[in-house]
């Protein structure tokens, strides 16, 4: 049976895997945060061991990545991560990011573990992991739904086209809505 803090980690590794360039990535912020080292030691140690990181194990997001990334997260989890603020902002006296996070695949996930050599970093590696294939399996059942889903539609009559469409629309995530300018003047909503 996981123990109390293997299952908080987990809840939070979970909430920190991110869909960035069609790949799953977690932020190098984060990883620093569950390793317990500085965001800047962990990039540090990539960086000298940088031929073990090709782009599709790790890439640094664009600034549209980290705004579009920063507005997500505000929208779904509250206020913003302060390690995620803007790099104009001040987070305390003469602290602020001066970098934009890089992004780690699955890949480059594991690849960390070569790199950071403490008990801490492989156990943290060991649930992150665990937490990648877990988000594998519910992918693969919610495609395994659709496909049962479209078999079933096939099946039966017109009488329930109304009912599959209502199930198929709560299958697919919602569109990013079109923020409306700040201020007032004569905005249309569209």
């Amino acid at each position: 049976m996981a123990s109390k803090t293997a299952v908080t980690l987990t809840e939070r590794i979970e909430r920190q895997i991110f869909l960035i360039r069609r790949h799953k990535v977690m932020l190098s912020t984060h990883l620093a945060e569950l390793y317990e080292v500085e965001p800047r030691a962990l990039v540090q140690a990539v960086k000298r061991n940088i031929e073990r990181f090709p782009e599709d194990f790790m890439f640094q997001l664009s600034d549209d990545e980290f705004a579009n990334l920063k507005s997500q997260i505000v929208t779904s989890r509250g206020p913003v991560d302060p390690r995620l603020r803007s790099q104009n902002v001040i987070l305390k006296r003469g602290q602020h990011i001066k970098y934009l996070p890089y992004a780690f695949t699955e890949q480059g996930v594991a690849m960390l573990s070569s790199v950071l050599h403490s008990d801490r970093a492989i156990h943290v590696n060991i649930e992150i992991m665990r937490a990648f294939v877990r988000l594998r399996r519910m992918l693969a059942s919610n495609a395994e739904l659709a496909r049962k889903l479209a078999a079933l539609e096939k099946k039966y009559d017109a009488q329930f086209r109304v009912v599959f469409a209502a199930i198929r629309e709560l299958l697919t995530p919602p569109e990013p809505k079109k923020k409306r300018p700040i201020g007032f003047g004569p905005w249309e909503d569209k």
